[in-house]
């Protein structure tokens, strides 16, 4: 049961998740630009169209993979302290692998429809990193058995709500942008609020965040780099490579807290 302490603290969050869930349904809807798809990499190269973009996401790929081996049943026992605590960091790496599958599909031939299967693995990677989070600061069995499957399934949910309205004409990325973005506020504040971790380190979370960040500015500035480095490496694909790089962020911490 929880403190009067944690329970203050616990609606603090749901306060905070409240507020930014009615700023989003007050906000006016937002259609995908078009323009998101005109990418400044168009290189063929070895029959590969885009090349840049669609083979950084082996990076993506690699960071999975790495990164659920060492989660895996035959190595966990050296980074968890419960076999429940690897679950949620399992379905993280898993969806890390699938964004850069999903992600050189869509880069392969960008459009909206192709997009969808982009954003999907990313949701499910940003909802169960929150959730390993909340079982590690909050509370370890409704983090994995009630939080991971529920924002999954919310997050999932928000895509799939995305791309119906893409087709019916009237496309809103709201519950997608707050999917993405509303963690990276709710996070640290759960580190504050609750200081105690077994295995989350806030400053590796801050580094996760920050190194996502730089990968977010590098694709906006994706037509300048491409200029600045002589047509070497577009601004996307070194998004790509830096946002795999945040990926694997986490299991730096679970192996230096173990």
């Amino acid at each position: 049961m929880k403190s009067p302490s944690g329970n203050r603290k616990l609606a603090i969050l749901a306060g905070i998740g409240i507020l930014l869930a009615v700023a989003a349904a007050f906000a006016p809807p937002v259609a995908q630009n078009p323009a998101y798809h005109l990418f400044a990499d168009v290189r063929i190269i070895c029959g590969v169209p885009r090349f840049g973009d669609v083979a950084s996401n082996l990076a993506f790929v690699i960071a999975g993979l790495v990164g659920l081996w060492h989660v895996s049943s035959t190595r966990a026992d050296a980074l968890f302290e419960a076999p429940i605590d690897a679950l949620p960091y399992r379905v993280f790496f898993a969806a890390v692998a699938l964004i850069g599958l999903g992600s050189a599909y869509y880069h392969w031939e960008p459009d909206t429809e192709r997009l969808f299967w982009d954003r999907l693995p990313m949701t499910v990677a940003f909802m169960a990193f929150f959730a390993a989070v909340t079982a590690d600061r909050i509370d370890r069995r409704a983090g994995v058995v009630w939080v991971l499957p529920i924002t999954v399934v919310l997050g999932v949910a928000s895509i799939v709500y995305w791309i119906i309205s893409e087709r019916a004409g009237h496309g809103d990325l709201r519950p997608y942008v707050l999917i993405q973005f509303g963690p990276m506020l709710i996070l640290p504040l759960i580190c504050w609020l609750f200081r105690e971790g077994r295995l989350v380190d806030g400053r590796y979370l801050a580094a996760t965040i920050a190194v996502y960040g730089l990968a977010i500015l590098a694709a906006r500035f994706d037509y300048e780099i491409m200029t600045h480095t002589g047509g070497l490496i577009s601004g996307h694909s070194v998004k790509h490579l830096i946002a795999a790089g945040a990926c694997i962020v986490p299991l730096a911490m679970l192996r230096r807290r173990r």
